[in-house]
């Protein structure tokens, strides 16, 4: 409140700066292949897992300040299980890339990537991509802050 914002507009513009640190794992990859270094990649895939941790204390704080606190465990319990199924699909497509993309070889190219490389490539685009979606969905869902009454 010391800026003049509620807590949810406070929330959502932290996530907002939050949802750009996973896409420093774009650069992963064609860092790690520029300088032949683990470090770039494991430099860069750290800064985006900052940013995840950044992302999902935000994210459940915001349950907090929408929810009547009789419900705050029902909804954190869903978004779990949605996380949950979410995740499950995301490891079988990408199990499901990997080995198209083992079988097609050079064939399979993504951005410069061919084979499993561009396999990888893509993963770290989609999860990079992710959060600003998220975002962006949570903020239509919600454009304004407005407490649900129990």
């Amino acid at each position: 409140d010391k800026r003049g914002m509620n807590p949810y507009a406070g929330r959502m513009l932290a996530m907002l700066i939050f949802a750009f640190f996973p896409l420093a794992a774009l650069f992963a990859q064609p860092l790690g292949i520029r300088f032949d270094s683990p470090w770039w990649p494991a430099i860069l895939i750290g800064l985006a897992g900052a940013g995840h941790q950044a992302w999902s204390a935000n994210l459940f704080s915001t349950i907090g300040d929408m929810f009547p606190k009789s419900t705050i465990a029902t909804i954190t319990g869903i978004g779990a299980m949605a996380g949950g199924i979410g995740s499950m699909i995301i490891q079988k497509v990408a199990g499901n890339l990997f080995t198209y993309a083992e079988t097609q070889g050079a064939a399979f190219t993504f951005l410069g990537f061919e084979g499993k490389p561009a396999g990888y490539f893509i993963m770290f685009c989609f999860c990079g991509l992710a959060y600003l979606i998220a975002w962006s969905i949570m903020k239509s869902l919600v454009p304004k802050y407005k407490p649900i009454e129990a």
